[in-house]
């Protein structure tokens, strides 16, 4: 199976999910047009889980893009093949080893390692299989984006330059996924006073119309769109 850049992107994903949040922003950081179709995680037991989606996606997550009839998944994978099917196209990745080195582990950092312990299916688990209350649940969650963004926030200290990016003077892959991860923080109550580093990119990068439009609140399947 073949595809060209000039195909379609179909973007299969939920208004409040942080990794289809990330694809929608690396799509619009790179202008490339595409259609979103809402899958709803929660009605009816979720629509992720019906044959027909996950005949796409094998492993009932969002996101999948479709390009052409060609299915990807894991948002980071998705983001980097955006970066190299369409390289003329504004960069996701800096050019120099170092650099890319540097945001891959900054990205790793929240989609590896705080993502995963706070997702829908964790949090599900946590409620049906083990019976912990909503109060535990979110202090779950807290518990491991504060020790993430710790990690994170030192590591900006230590790599960035302060120009409004994690890396750099543009918002790359690292970007892409800190700004949805910082929504997460809010949502479950995190107090980010300890992070000025992480709240100075996400202030950057939420100026910018890519990262605005790519807003939860402001897709067509968001509560009140």
């Amino acid at each position: 199976m073949s595809v060209a850049a000039g195909d379609a992107l179909t973007l299969y994903g939920y208004w409040r999910s942080s990794a289809a949040y990330r694809v929608r922003i690396g799509l619009r950081l790179k202008g490339l047009a595409h259609t979103d179709v809402p899958v709803h995680l929660v009605r009816g037991g979720g629509e992720q889980r019906q044959p027909a989606y996950a005949a796409r996606n094998p492993q009932r997550l969002v996101p999948t893009l479709l390009h052409g009839d060609i299915a990807l998944t894991q948002s980071l994978a998705i983001l980097e093949y955006l970066d190299e099917a369409w390289p003329d196209a504004p960069p996701l990745l800096p050019r120099d080893p170092l650099s890319r080195q540097r945001v891959r582990a900054l990205a790793q950092l929240v989609a590896c390692e705080i993502h995963p312990l706070n997702n829908l299916r964790v949090l599900q688990a946590l409620e049906h299989d083990w019976h912990i209350d909503p109060a535990e649940r979110e202090r779950w969650v807290r518990r491991w984006i504060v020790e993430g963004f710790a990690a994170f926030e030192t590591l900006l200290g230590q790599w960035s330059d302060g120009a409004g990016a994690c890396i750099g003077d543009r918002p790359t892959i690292a970007d892409c996924t800190l700004v949805p991860q910082v929504y997460n923080a809010r949502r479950f109550g995190v107090d980010l006073a300890p992070y000025p580093k992480i709240r100075a990119v996400e202030a950057a990068c939420l100026a910018m119309p890519a990262f605005d439009a790519a807003r939860p609140e402001l897709q067509p399947d968001a509560p009140g769109a």
